[in-house]
């Protein structure tokens, strides 16, 4: 037990950082010399499977609890925020229009349609039925299922109903329970390097090399955007607001979560990594508890680039002679339908066909592109998230940094 005892601490002792490079080395080595040893992917299922399992548990304790205890004061940092997520994901849906026009991209449309299982959104207001729907959905079943947009919402009624009905003790044992479930994830996230070792061998043995090959030029514009959306606009927006580099806390962000997040491609598992990296940096709990899952919903920078941009590949593909000002119009549509992505089964992929809709494109068309997404989604999912999950921590610390400014400025 002793020994036990001794190689776990100095286990952890050693930079989370660290290790998980050396996991991701190895899983990458291995892929590439021993791919037929399938076994070794089962770690990457276990960590995502314990992640996502205790995720939603995570987020509905924490949000009750924070409301409950929440003070004065909070709600211009969260009308802040929101006005942050809304225009960052517009911004990313602009970039992907400029950066298609420039360099314009046609795919290799053929009788792929089939590869694809699930139902396509029909239409903007489909999308957000069904999100509306789903808010308000058994709560019980929306922990279960990891419906965030279901858990924000009856979380926040809880909480709303915890802080003017119930004792103090009983707040207090809501805020102890979330201690407790923080716990058990903090847990779970240090076997973060097995996990990214599975999830990086399955990927490299199932997938090698060729997806750079035959879809280069389509992941060389998704990524550009992402990444141009990330160092460039996104931290415009923070110095325009707080007047301070950004880059620092940008950095900060994409080592802590925008690493875990490229190789789990979950938002949902990575929420409590990012819950973790707002402690780190000394936020407000009462305010990241509430922020992080709702930029989970819709701060969707990547999912927007990625609408996008297949919509105006499809359409350059069909020979559809799209202009400017309808091509910025698809943005406002892809950034309405990003926000909306969470609700949807498969995410940013399947409301492709409901942006080529805008275009007269029909449904089995898009359903082609949707089918070549999920081809390179091991790169394009990758990056989407990244940004997306490190994009929530980032807004969330420049709103309430924001916040506190003004406060002390003008003494509110």
């Amino acid at each position: 037990m002793n020994i036990a005892k001794k190689l776990l601490l100095k286990y952890t002792s050693v930079s989370l950082l660290l290790r998980i490079a050396i996991g991701l080395t190895i899983g990458a080595v291995l892929g590439l010399t021993l791919p037929g040893w399938t076994g070794i992917g089962i770690l990457g299922r276990i960590f995502v499977s314990a992640l996502k399992g205790i995720a939603p548990v995570l987020v509905a304790v924490l949000v009750i609890s924070s409301i409950a205890k929440a003070g004065k004061g909070l709600g211009r940092r969260f009308t802040m925020l929101i006005a942050i997520y809304l225009l960052s994901t517009f911004i990313a849906a602009v970039c992907a229009v400029v950066g298609s026009f420039l360099f314009p991209v046609t795919l290799q449309l053929g009788d792929t349609a089939g590869a694809v299982s699930s139902q396509a959104a029909g239409s903007l207001g489909e999308v957000f039925s069904n999100m509306l729907t789903s808010m308000v959905g058994n709560p019980v079943a929306a922990v279960a299922n990891a419906n965030y947009i279901a858990i924000l919402f009856w979380s926040i009624i809880l909480g709303v109903a915890l802080k003017t009905t119930a004792s103090t003790s009983t707040v207090q044992v809501a805020h102890d329970l979330s201690d407790v479930v923080s716990r058990v994830v903090k847990w779970v996230i240090q076997f973060a390097p097995f996990g990214i070792l599975g999830l990086v061998f399955t990927t490299v043995s199932e997938n090698g090399l060729t997806v750079f090959t035959t879809y280069g030029h389509l992941l060389l514009l998704l990524v550009g955007c992402m990444l141009v959306n990330t160092f460039v606009f996104n931290p415009l927006i923070s110095f325009a607001l707080t007047h301070n580099n950004p880059y620092p806390l940008l950095f900060t962000c994409l080592k802590e979560s925008g690493l875990q997040a490229f190789f789990t491609r979950s938002s949902a598992a990575n929420i409590p990594i990012n819950m973790a990296l707002c402690k780190k940096l000394g936020l407000d709990e009462k305010f990241y508890s509430v922020s992080i899952p709702l930029g989970a919903t819709i701060n969707m920078d990547g999912a927007a680039v990625t609408i996008t941009v297949f919509s105006l590949a499809v359409a350059h593909t069909v020979g559809i002679d799209v202009s400017f000002a309808s091509a910025l119009f698809l943005g406002v549509i892809a950034t309405l339908g990003a926000c909306g992505a969470s609700g949807v089964a498969g995410g940013s992929l399947l409301l492709i066909p409901m942006a080529c809709s805008f275009f007269g494109i029909g449904n089995d068309v898009a359903m082609q592109a949707v089918a070549i997404g999920f081809i390179i989604g091991v790169v394009q999912d990758s990056v989407e998230t990244a940004l997306n999950s490190s994009g929530d921590a980032f807004f969330t610390a420049t709103a309430e940094q924001y916040d506190r400014k003004k406060s002390l400025k003008y003494g509110i």
